[in-house]
């Protein structure tokens, strides 16, 4: 089992920054997480997003979007952008022929630019937790530069679920694992390589899918039609760890999680994830989203970048979860004035290794703040947060429930 200090931390994108940038406000940021006695800043997938905004689907798999940069017109040289292709040889020119004259210039900046940022971040305790998605956009620079990778005539998606009756149709191609077994699961080794070289821990989104994926005819126009494939287990990992030791992974294992996806993650050691907000269902007193079923290896969020705000949430319930919810705090003993702290200090308060909070809930922002809504495109990923919202009042706020809660800037 990967070894994380019990711990805790706040989710907030780059793009929600004030400027959205890594510039002087990323660094304003994290001496905040320092003040607050936060170990973690999770931020969601750093390559090139689509048109709708969504990191998810990004135009790489591997470049970063020069759409962070602080400084978009550094020098940069050309030893600097040999050195970039040598030393990024397995992508970089993939990416440079798929995005045209510049493309490596801006990777070389970006470079620059997060290892300041990182390197900033370690000297104030702050560690720096990514999120990988695992599939990539049609039409991407990896779509096209390794189309032997990919099948035809199917495409992601998730099955129908109490959520959608008509399940999520995603789009993206899927990976032909027969054809990356022949090649060692070589174009995922890397890939995990570059992750791993950017951050000092990393959540591989839809983890289930590793044991099975949701196959949707690629014509369909809802995923209805869709059924289960089997996927390669743990042999994309046992190839990683056998190149770069041991891969510093959290499974986002939510949705329909089997047994075999709960083997698969502990026998790789990978520590799962549980969400408040899908804590308190009256009829289901076994799920694992309830605080007195936390296990220590998780990591527990207030609700992640897929859901309401905590406030959004909270306001929205039936009375009847909402009394649920309310007798859960009084039993903690965390219940405060404002519901959305209380919810920080509940997830505070739990087993898991790592308690996460998104910065829309430290400021005690509704639904308006919501980052995204799944299954639709348009007016996601667009929040941004006001210059100087985080005040030094929510800092020791959130240092002194961090510390009571036995979290304190472990990384220190």
């Amino acid at each position: 089992m990967i070894e994380l200090p019990r711990s805790s931390g706040v989710q907030l994108h780059i793009t929600s920054l004030p400027d959205g940038r890594l510039g002087r406000e990323a660094y304003r940021f994290v001496d905040w997480l320092a003040a607050a006695g936060q170990t973690w800043w999770q931020v969601l997938p750093l390559g090139p997003p689509d048109r709708y905004r969504s990191p998810y689907k990004a135009r790489s798999a591997f470049a970063a979007w020069p759409g962070l940069l602080a400084d978009p017109r550094a020098p940069v040289s050309s030893s600097e952008i040999s050195e970039l292709r040598e030393r990024e040889g397995f992508w970089a020119r993939d990416w440079e022929r798929f995005a045209g004259r510049g493309a490596l210039a801006d990777q070389v900046r970006f470079s620059r630019e997060w290892g300041a940022l990182r390197s900033y971040a370690f000297s104030a305790g702050v560690r720096l937790f990514g999120d990988l998605a695992i599939y990539v956009a049609p039409g991407s620079a990896d779509h096209r530069a390794h189309p032997e990778l990919f099948r035809s005539g199917l495409v992601a998606g998730a099955p129908p679920d109490a959520y959608s009756a008509v399940g999520q149709l995603w789009g993206n191609p899927l990976y032909d694992w027969p054809a990356l077994r022949r090649r060692r699961y070589r174009w995922w080794v890397e890939r995990l390589r570059r992750t791993l070289s950017l951050f000092d821990l990393a959540r591989i989104d839809h983890f289930r899918g590793f044991v099975a994926y949701w196959a949707v005819p690629s014509e369909a126009r809802t995923a209805v039609g869709g059924h289960w494939q089997r996927g390669p287990g743990r042999a994309v990992f046992d190839a990683a760890s056998r190149e770069l030791g041991e891969v510093a992974l959290v499974a986002e294992d939510l949705g329909v999680i089997t047994p075999a996806v709960a083997r698969l993650r502990d026998s790789l050691g990978f520590p799962g994830m549980v969400v408040l907000q899908f804590g308190f269902d009256p009829d289901d007193a076994e799920s694992v989203h309830r605080f007195e079923n936390h296990a220590v290896e998780r990591v527990v969020y207030t609700g992640t970048h897929d859901h309401d705000t905590a406030r959004g949430w909270y306001s929205s319930l039936p009375d009847a979860v909402r009394s649920e919810v309310d007798a859960v705090l009084a039993r903690v003993g965390v219940a405060e004035r404002e519901p959305w702290w209380s919810l920080i200090r509940l997830a505070l308060a739990s087993r898991a290794q790592v308690a996460m909070m998104q910065a829309q809930d430290v400021l005690g922002l509704g639904s308006e703040a919501r980052m995204n809504a799944p299954g639709r495109a348009a007016n996601s990923w667009r929040w941004r947060m006001e210059p100087r919202a985080l005040k030094p009042a929510m800092a020791r706020r959130l240092r002194e429930a961090t510390e009571a809660a036995g979290r304190l800037a472990a990384a220190r």
